[in-house]
């Protein structure tokens, strides 16, 4: 059995208790399980490295982004922090591109692309505009911020119609990136639009889409 299979249940406790940190404000706890369920992760894709068919570009490419996502994460551990704020929406910003750069590289470009381009901006126009009354100065950040994760879900589609991914392995990258984008649509609405008692479930969408990124770098063959 891959030693992968193992760190699973440990990052779904670890996430748990984070989620249960969050809601019930014990920052001492946040401030421990946020950076060791992000650590889980990344110990999950490099453990890719022990396998024989495993694919270098992937697997530097998403653990860069791992890294850039950990630097977020303990920056967005102060949630009031003006400066904190930014600094994170800024190394998961260096994480989506990471993340677009890879999947471009292993990827191919199809009809497709236009068709999940076309949806996407059409979600991102609509979501920026329900959130722009409360953005303040924040609004070309926030701009630039929707355009690339976006495009970094068009490119996570472009996987799947690559001859170096399987399908299993191309649905999980694709799936993966969804679920860190609806993450973020999750964060940035709680923040700037309605603030919900139980949004830091939103960590769940996050960790999950995170691992199906990093699993993925374990099933090239």
């Amino acid at each position: 059995m891959s030693p992968v299979l193992f760190l699973i249940p440990v990052l779904v406790v670890t996430v748990a208790l984070l989620i249960r940190a969050e809601i019930v404000g014990k920052q001492r706890q946040i401030y421990i399980f946020k950076p060791i369920s992000t650590l889980l992760v990344i110990a999950v894709v490099l453990l890719s490295l022990l396998e024989p068919g495993q694919n270098l570009t992937y697997t530097v490419g998403v653990t860069i982004g791992l890294l850039l996502s950990l630097g977020g994460d303990i920056a967005l551990m102060l949630p009031e922090n003006r400066k904190a704020f930014i600094i994170g929406l800024g190394l998961f910003l260096l994480a989506h591109i990471a993340y677009t750069v890879v999947f471009t590289l292993l990827g191919v470009f199809s009809a497709w692309d236009l068709l999940s381009a076309g949806i996407l901006l059409g979600v991102g126009m609509g979501f920026y505009l329900l959130i722009r009354p409360h953005l303040g100065t924040l609004q070309g950040p926030v701009i630039v911020y929707i355009v690339v994760i976006s495009v970094m879900v068009n490119r996570a589609g472009a996987t799947l119609e690559s001859p170096v991914f399987g399908g299993t392995q191309a649905l999980m990258i694709l799936i993966g990136a969804l679920l860190f984008y609806i993450s973020d649509v999750m964060l940035a609405a709680n923040r700037f639009w309605k603030p919900w008692e139980y949004s830091r479930i939103s960590l769940a969408f996050y960790y999950s889409g995170q691992l199906l990124i990093a699993l993925a770098a374990s099933s090239f063959v």
